[in-house]
Order: C-alpha cells, then structure tokens, then sequence
C-alpha cells in the first residue's frame, strides 16, 4: 500500500472516530504533515483521493472540511465500502442460499477477465441482503480466488468487503457500476416479499484493485419499496 494510501485510510478513522459531522474543519495540511512524518506531496495526495471520492473538499486559503456524503437510509452507488459501510446506522443482516466454489461461467470469466479458465476457480455466493429484518436486495456475486483465497458462511453474512480491507489487508481501488430498471421474476419476488412483475432495479458491479484487476463481479435486485440512491459528483469528473 502506498503511503499515501495509508494517510487517507487513517484520516477516514479520523473522521469516523470523532464523529466530524459536515463542514467541520480538518487539522491543517502542515499539521498532517508534522503528524504523519510525510512529505506535503504524500499528504496532499492522500488529500486529492478524499476529495474524489466525495468525503472531502478542499478550499484554497482555507483549509479541508468534511462533506456532508449521507443522507440516513440512502444507499451511495458509488461507495465502494459496502452496504455495512453506506448504511452504517442500521442493522444489515444477510441470509446466505449459495456459497460454493466453482469454475467460473462466461459471466465470470468476462467480467474478471480471467485469462485461464480451466485454471480458475471463483467463489460464487448468492445472498438475501436485509435492512431492520426487512429484505432490501439479492446479490449475486462472483470473487475470483486467486485474489481471495478464502470465504466462509461466517465471513460472507457479516461483511465481505470488511473481509477483504480489514483481514485480507487488499486495499480496493474503484468499482464500474450499470443501471437498469426491470420486473422481478419469481423467486425473486418469494425472496423480496413481493410480487411477480413489481418493478426493481438491477445493478451490475464490477469491484477492482488498484493496479485494474478485477476481483469481483456482482449482480443485485432489489426491493423497490426498501431501496432508495443517491449518487454524490465531484469536480474531479469535470476534468480534462
């Protein structure tokens, strides 16, 4: 992990451990500079990817301040921490109905490119994601195993991503998302607690590490009533 990437990761805690709400400052960069033991570079990098992924902004002659990036109940398509990390103020709960290890299909093997098929195996699992008791989604998912050796029952109805970041220690660099709206077919209606045909919206992500590799690829339906989105711009997409 880049050192830069360890000074962003720890200023997050920052903000998480002293509960900094939306527009309170942050210490001043010579501060981070003096505490960290790093170079201004390191610090305002570490800066700049706060700031592009929303948690952050910056105001020249100012100093850096939190931003207000929730709304309670809102799910970020952009938040690349997971649901526990999005919808922190409620109870998750997941339901496990498949957690196998395969040789990976043509979806897999597309989507995580994977360049040897008959030498891969992926871990496919398949989950009833739940809000406050209620089902709020079905997630389909796909990890390639090289990348992550090892899943569990215990491990994937807590958090995978926690899993991943916190005891795999594999910092996850971005996620590709794709949008559509649709019906629910019928196990996916008995599993949502809804009707055949009700409306949904189904999401296809694609997880990668920093260096481009894709690790996961997942598929989720989810409950039109329990779900609601929201997605937070920044400058940095305005730039050429």
């Amino acid at each position: 992990m880049a050192k830069y990437e360890e000074v962003a990761g720890d200023l997050v805690r920052y903000i998480h451990d002293h509960e900094l709400e939306a527009d309170d400052k942050l210490p001043s960069i010579q501060e981070m500079v003096d505490y960290y033991k790093v170079s201004k570079n390191t610090v305002l990098s570490a800066l700049n990817d706060l700031e592009r992924q929303g948690l952050i902004y910056q105001v020249r002659g100012s100093g850096v301040y939190v931003r207000g990036n929730t709304r309670k109940g809102y799910i970020n398509l952009l938040n690349i921490g997971g649901f526990n990390s999005t919808l922190s103020q409620f109870k998750i709960e997941s339901k496990i109905l498949t957690l196998e290890l395969v040789e990976p299909n043509a979806e897999a093997i597309e989507n995580l490119k994977i360049e040897h098929p008959d030498k891969t195996k992926v871990y496919h699992v398949v989950r009833i994601r739940y809000i406050e008791g209620r089902p709020f989604g079905i997630e389909e998912s796909y990890f390639d195993k090289d990348i992550i050796p090892y899943l569990s029952e215990d491990i994937a109805s807590a958090s995978i991503f926690d899993y991943i970041t916190e005891d795999l220690e594999i910092p996850i660099g971005y996620g590709d998302h794709f949008l559509r709206v649709g019906k629910l077919k019928a196990d996916e209606a008995e599993h949502l607690h809804l009707n055949v045909g009700d409306p949904t919206l189904r999401a296809e992500s694609i997880f990668h590490l920093h260096n481009g590799k894709p690790f996961d690829y997942s598929k989720i339906t989810y409950h039109y009533e329990e779900t609601q989105f929201f997605i937070q711009g920044t400058n940095y997409q305005y730039r050429y």
